[in-house]
């Protein structure tokens, strides 16, 4: 067993990128602390952690200032699919909003560095495809989504702003459309929606006329990308696109 090499935390650790984030941590050694208030995650995603002795969960919700000690801090804790984070949009954008806060000051406080899990639905309905990082979107900041995509990119900004303002050390990435194991089963994307209905036997939904594309990025190949960017240069903050630059046809 390796020595633990840093004391890392990742809030949303229990949900289906965060869990998979923290058993790559533990690989590598290091010292993990899980936060999570289990909205959208799942003890049963973490459940083969909890015994690791370098492992340590702790249910807490982000809108809340936490205090503890660590070296840095990965930002994962927010519903991600429609079905979820449209539940009680009050609350997702509090998640976003006083999150990122609650966040920045601890990392501020600890001089931990802190990464952000954004979202290609900062872009909005954009106008290119495929996005880059330069693009400042098509936005919609009062329609049934925008508790999501404006929470997220006010995120984005009180990052940036306290990179400026306290030199926080900030690394901010914007996750495209992921899948793998523990995605769950009714979160109304459509990998999981094709995945389930193939499951049941169902018909498979065609979405639109069949000529919309999309990009696809397995979780293990996202992880990578979290746990490459956060290893970059203080010099660069992002925001880094992470995720598949193909479009395919679905």
């Amino acid at each position: 067993m390796l020595h633990p090499l840093k004391r890392i935390m990742v809030t949303g650790g229990a949900g289906f990128l965060g869990s998979h984030l923290c058993e790559r941590l533990l690989e590598e050694g290091h010292d993990v602390l899980c936060v999570d208030n289990f909205f959208t995650g799942s003890k049963m995603n973490i459940e083969h952690l909890l015994d690791h002795p370098h492992f340590e969960f702790m249910r807490h919700d982000v809108t809340f200032p936490l205090y503890v000690e660590v070296d840095e801090i990965y930002n994962l804790a927010c519903p991600a699919s429609p079905v979820h984070y449209q539940f009680d949009p009050v609350q997702t954008t509090k998640t976003s909003v006083h999150g990122a806060i609650n966040m920045l000051g601890l990392a501020k406080r600890v001089q931990a560095k802190v990464f952000q899990a954004s979202t290609s639905e900062v872009y909005g309905d954009p106008q290119i495809h495929p996005q880059p990082e330069s693009y400042w979107g098509h936005v919609n900041p009062t329609g049934i989504r925008s508790c999501y995509d404006e929470g997220k990119r006010c995120a984005e900004t009180l990052f940036f702003d306290y990179h400026r303002q306290h030199g926080v050390k900030i690394k901010v990435g914007r996750i495209f459309n992921t899948y793998g194991p523990r995605m769950h089963p009714n979160d109304g994307r459509v990998v999981s929606n094709f995945i389930v209905q193939a499951l049941r036997g169902a018909p498979i939904t065609l979405y639109g006329d069949g000529s919309q594309t999309r990009s696809f990025c397995y979780v293990d190949d996202l992880i990578e990308g979290f746990v490459r960017l956060m290893a970059t240069d203080d010099h660069i903050p992002g925001p880094r696109n992470v995720g598949d630059p193909g479009e395919f046809t679905l």
